[in-house]
């Protein structure tokens, strides 16, 4: 087969740009038209892939393989980032394997038992821990993990009714640790990469705000949800006598087990985090890790791993699937080109105070109904192409952007869909729209701090 070329017509371009526009909307609508997000998507990516295939956009033909060898390779398969995909399965089961050790009951109550049961200091405590593990893993794992801590520890307590405020905050707060470091987010690395901008650099520049927005989130997120500290004296003594009862290590059932599921725990962390250094593990990304060290906890219960199996989200994995490929149709149709361009044209062609804030405003506003990679990298691309100083605030503009976008929607990011998992996991409904309500003033706060941020310190 034959790659066919194609001339994208600007009419064509706004075509996609409705149909995009037409899914964002039927995912606000999902209970309205009962159906799960996973299916909505995948009726658009079905749609988007047919049409565009029938246009000639998309480039069908062979492959050829650093072997040599030639293969037809569907055209929806390599649209999908894998790694993302990888993930989500791998962490999802590992932490699911891991949790059958006690060990993340234990972890749970030990967070519990410092807290002395107030709802306030625990907050604190997993918001805190949120955020270093979105910096030195990925948000995914971050939040899987935390949530699935947190889940175990207001069960305790007896107040579940918390769950959603714990939740919520806890996932805006990945996207915010997302900032702490290069290497915390593929946005993170495209922008560095293209600006020139060193580890030690981004640190500096970004760990400011990082701690500045993450102690406003929790309090605002504290207040919002009526998450409050013990102050009666019948409530502090009660609290005590219900803490007396835990016991860390009820859930254990295997001292052993215990024990090897703690240290594959404390070496997965130290493997992601380490990852893009690591020989062999740096050029099959962090998915191939994941998976690997889900494989490694399963044969723990090798003859009945189907358990596993079943309790993995698959409507989760569908989504991101089915919107992997639907933004691969938009970045062959030119929208995101189009979306580019158009950013460029409001900012215009001079670097200023104006310019500089509405580019991070549009980032985050794109890059919370579509995927912040590519719109970073053509961002990136087009702001290299301009001749961008190294020390330009536009640079940073996308970075705050791209990753406080997310927040704004439950698709804006990954960790936040898992959130919204999470949610459902323990029959809290949380809709689209819902998330949507809830999240904005946490949204806007955190784009506002980062305008105001960038504008005065970075410009």
């Amino acid at each position: 087969m034959e790659t066919v070329a194609f001339e994208v017509s600007q009419s064509v371009t706004i075509f996609f740009s409705i149909v995009l526009l037409l899914m964002v909307l039927s995912l606000a609508l999902e209970e309205k038209i009962h159906a799960q997000k996973s299916v909505i998507a995948s009726v658009f990516a079905i749609i988007c892939l047919g049409i565009a295939t029938a246009l000639g956009l998309m480039p069908i033909g062979e492959i050829t393989l650093p072997n040599g060898h030639q293969v037809s390779i569907p055209v929806y398969i390599p649209a999908v980032d894998w790694g993302v995909i990888a993930i989500i399965l791998g962490s999802s089961i590992f932490v699911d394997v891991t949790s059958r050790s006690g060990l993340f009951s234990w972890v749970a109550i030990k967070l519990t038992k410092a807290s002395g049961g107030d709802s306030l200091k625990l907050l604190w405590f997993y918001g805190l821990l949120t955020v270093v593990f979105s910096a030195l893993l990925n948000n995914v794992t971050a939040m899987i993990i935390i949530g699935s801590l947190t889940a175990v520890s207001l069960n305790r307590l007896n107040k579940l009714d918390k769950l959603l405020g714990f939740l919520l905050i806890e996932a805006l707060l990945t996207n915010i640790g997302g900032l702490m470091t290069l290497i915390s987010s593929v946005p993170n690395i495209i922008i560095g990469n293209a600006a020139k901008i060193t580890f030690i650099e981004f640190f500096i520049t970004a760990s400011p705000y990082v701690l500045i927005a993450t102690f406003l989130t929790i309090l605002m997120g504290a207040k919002f949800f009526s998450i409050k500290a013990l102050t009666d004296k019948d409530d502090i003594l009660a609290s005590a006598e219900l803490i007396k009862t835990f016991d860390e290590n009820d859930g254990i059932e295997s001292q052993g087990f215990f024990w090897f599921g703690a240290g594959m725990l404390a070496l997965f962390i130290l493997t992601i985090a380490m990852t893009s250094i690591l020989p062999v593990a740096r050029e099959l990304g962090m998915g191939f890790v994941a998976l690997s060290f889900a494989v490694i906890m399963l044969l723990r219960y090798k003859s009945s791993v189907d358990q596993f199996y079943r309790s993995v989200d698959w409507d989760l994995l569908m989504f991101f699937i089915a919107l992997f490929v639907v933004i691969n149709v938009m970045e062959h149709a030119k929208v995101l080109e189009l979306i580019g361009k158009g950013i460029f044209l409001a900012i215009g062609s001079e670097e200023s105070l104006f310019g500089t804030g509405t580019l991070l405003v549009l980032s985050a506003a794109l890059s919370s109904v579509t995927d912040n990679i590519p719109l970073a990298a053509m961002l990136a691309k087009i702001l290299g192409a301009e001749g961008t100083a190294a020390d330009s605030a536009l640079w940073w503009s996308v970075v705050f952007g791209a990753n406080l976008g997310g927040n704004l929607t439950p698709i804006g990011s990954a960790s936040t869909l898992v959130a919204v998992t999470i949610m459902h996991k323990n029959n809290i409904k949380m809709s689209f729209v819902g998330f949507v309500k809830v999240a904005i003033p946490f949204a806007f706060m955190q784009i506002l701090l980062a305008l105001g941020y960038v504008l005065v310190f970075l410009y």
